[in-house]
């Protein structure tokens, strides 16, 4: 499952401009279901006919990753920038961002700052693209990057960008994979979202045309396992975590306790998450309709919404075990 993670997370997709990478996982999932179609927003709704007098499973991991939108272009060609989604000005000063038309621009603070002794704010950077001049630059206001960071393997532990949330595209993509040769009683309907770094519109509005009798997110966690870090009881490679609340979202019993029955059943071990800051797709597939009992898989991460996120390899070949039984209960 290495060389696919490496794929997905070299593929751009900010959150709103998601074409590339609907492209590639399309191309992974085309065989191994009976539908696959785009929602007008734009996710990618794979599906796959139960066998039986199952339930409708909505599954669900958003493609697109946080980044950067030009706002301004000064006369010396200098650009200005909104986050696309959770882009916090302590991660930025010196990293690199690269455009859809492959430009790459280094983001750069303003260095006469009355406040220099603080984190700057993020109207205080701004990106240099070796521009000479506004005419030189190829850019302009609506211009989307993602960061640039190469995919890197310590021991068990795979560092990149956008592992939030293309390491839950991937144990999405591996479950289809390994459900291909078997029974499975469930209808389900595994949805590569749109906009979960902005809006949530994607996942929203597929599992309103869905109707899905239940949903699963699966995305990234945090951790408490770093240096004087913010407590939480989940821990890199101690297993996923089964969501039992998040803001957004109150699992419901049901959908908990499936999820943790398919880990013991799979015998794989988990650990149970309250994540205080942050939110899924589950949080609007939840009040979809008349309601969906909904939950999540998590994948514990370190350095969330940076260019460097950290996650190790058993826990997402935990994750892959857990929904492939969860699935076929």
């Amino acid at each position: 499952m290495r060389e696919l993670i490496r794929k997905l997370v070299e593929t751009s997709g900010p959150s709103g401009f998601e074409e590339r990478i609907r492209e590639v996982i399309r191309t992974e999932v085309e065989g191994l279901v009976d539908e696959v179609r785009v929602t007008p927003l734009g996710s990618l709704v794979a599906v796959r006919a139960g066998s039986g007098q199952g339930r409708r499973i909505m599954l669900a991991a958003h493609m697109d990753e946080i980044g950067v939108m030009v706002t301004h272009v000064d006369e010396k060609g200098f650009l200005r920038f909104a986050p696309l989604g959770g882009v916090f000005p302590i991660n930025c000063v010196g990293s690199r961002v690269r455009f859809e038309n492959g430009t790459l621009g280094v983001i750069g603070v303003e260095e006469k700052r009355e406040d220099d002794d603080k984190i700057p704010r993020l109207d205080q950077l701004y990106l240099d693209v070796g521009a000479s001049g506004r005419a030189d630059c190829l850019l302009r206001v609506g211009d989307a990057a993602v960061f640039e960071r190469p995919f890197a393997v310590q021991g068990r532990r795979l560092v990149s960008k956008a592992m939030d949330d293309r390491i839950g595209c991937a144990v999405l993509i591996e479950t289809l994979r390994r459900l291909k040769q078997r029974r499975v009683p469930n209808e389900l309907h595994v949805v590569f979202t749109v906009q979960e770094e902005t809006t949530f519109s994607g996942a929203r509005t597929a599992a309103y045309s869905i109707e899905p009798d239940l949903g699963i997110a699966v995305d990234i966690t945090g951790t408490g396992d770093t240096p004087e870090c913010y407590p939480m009881a989940v821990e890199l490679g101690k297993g996923p975590a089964v969501k039992v609340q998040d803001q957004g979202l109150i699992a419901h019993p049901m959908v908990r306790e499936l999820l943790i029955a398919a880990a013991e059943a799979a015998q794989v071990p988990v650990q149970m998450e309250v994540l205080e800051r942050g939110a899924t797709d589950a949080t609007v597939i939840q009040i979809a309709r008349a309601g969906v009992p909904s939950g999540c898989l998590s994948i514990p991460c370190r350095y969330g919404h940076t260019p460097s996120e950290m996650v190790d390899e058993e826990d997402v070949e935990g994750a892959v075990r857990v929904m492939v039984k969860a699935v076929t209960m």
